[in-house]
C-alpha cells in the first residue's frame, strides 16, 4: 500500500504542487491584493459539502509549506468517511497567502476524495464474494502516486504503478511473439510477476497451463467469465477488466474472479465537493 508520507517527500510531488501553484498564480493575486490587507490574518477551513471518502486531507500543508506564511491543522483522516459540515483540514496564517493557494489545495483535494469515494463504492458493491478492487494506469498525468493512494483509501488494492513493475502481457505482445505460450515462456527470464491478458477461452487454457501469476480476462460477458473460472479451476489467479460499471460490477465478482481492474476509478471519477471558508483571526 502506498504511505502518503513517502508520496509527501518525494521530488515529484513537490513539483505538481509548484506546477500547480505557477499555473494559477501566475505574477500574483491580484485582488486579494487590491482588498486584503498585507497583513492581515485569518483561518480557513477546506470543509467537505456532502458526504465522501475523505482524501488528500495533508495537501493543504503541503501548498502552504510552498508559500510560506501558514500553519495547517489536519482534522480528518485519510479513507475517513465524512459528512457535510466536516472539517477535514484548518489553515490558519496571513490572509493573502491563504487566498492565494486555495484553489491549488481544493483541485487536489477534491480530486483525491473523488477517486477514495468512487472506489468505495465500488468496493461496497463486491462485498462478500471476496474480489478485490484493482485501479489501473488509466491515472491523471503527473498525479499517478496520489491517484493510487486515494483507491487504497477507498478500500481499493494498487495495480502495476508503471511499465517497469510487472510483466503484463497484452495482445500485441502475444501477436509479435506468436502466441500465449511463447511469450510467457519469454517472460519466464525476470523475476517480476508475469500477467498474461487473454480474450478467448482458447488463450485461457493456454495461459493456464502456463502458469504465470494471474491471467487476465479481458472484455468478457459474465457468461463467458463464469467458464474460464470453471476452465481454470484455481491454478491460476483471474482478473476480470473492461466494461465494469457500479450496475456490473457484483454480477462480475460472483463469478469467482478473484480480482476486478477499473479504469473508470482514476479516469472518470467525479471530483468530490469540498469548499474553503475564511475568516479573519
Amino acid at each position: 500500500m502506498i504511505d502518503f508520507s513517502t508520496i509527501a517527500k518525494n521530488a515529484e510531488t513537490t513539483q505538481l504542487i509548484a506546477l500547480a501553484l505557477a499555473e494559477d498564480v501566475g505574477a500574483g493575486d491580484i485582488t486579494s491584493k487590491l482588498l486584503i490587507p498585507e497583513d492581515a490574518t485569518a483561518e480557513m477551513g477546506f470543509v467537505a459539502r456532502g458526504p465522501m471518502v475523505a482524501c488528500g486531507v495533508q495537501i493543504p500543508a503541503l501548498v502552504y509549506a510552498q508559500l510560506g506564511g501558514a500553519e495547517v491543522q489536519v482534522r480528518a483522516q485519510d479513507g475517513q468517511l465524512v459528512q457535510a459540515g466536516d472539517v477535514l483540514a484548518m489553515a490558519r496564517g496571513n490572509a493573502r497567502t491563504l487566498l492565494v493557494g486555495e484553489r491549488t489545495a481544493l483541485n487536489i483535494m477534491q480530486r483525491m476524495s473523488g477517486v477514495a469515494t468512487l472506489t468505495r463504492q465500488y468496493v461496497d458493491a463486491v462485498a462478500g464474494t471476496g474480489a478485490v478492487i484493482l485501479d489501473t494506469r488509466k491515472t491523471m498525468p503527473a498525479m499517478r502516486a496520489l491517484d493510487k493512494f486515494a483507491v487504497t483509501c477507498g478500500g481499493g488494492q494498487n495495480h502495476r504503478m508503471r511499465l517497469d513493475d510487472m510483466v503484463l502481457i497484452k495482445d500485441n505482445h502475444i501477436a509479435l511473439c506468436g502466441g500465449v505460450a511463447q511469450a510467457i515462456a519469454a517472460a519466464r527470464t525476470t523475476s517480476l510477476k508475469i500477467v498474461v491478458e487473454c480474450d478467448t477461452l482458447a488463450q485461457v487454457e493456454q495461459a493456464a497451463a502456463a502458469k504465470p501469476d494471474r491471467i487476465l480476462l479481458d472484455n468478457m460477458d459474465v457468461t463467458t467469465l463464469k467458464k474460464a473460472v470453471a476452465l481454470v479451476a484455481g491454478r491460476v489467479p483471474l482478473e476480470a477488466s473492461g466494461n465494469v460499471s457500479l450496475q456490473t460490477v457484483r454480477a462480475i465478482a460472483e463469478t469467482g474472479v478473484n480480482y476486478i481492474s477499473i479504469g473508470k476509478l482514476t479516469h472518470s471519477a467525479p471530483a468530490a465537493d469540498i469548499g474553503a471558508d475564511i475568516t479573519f483571526a
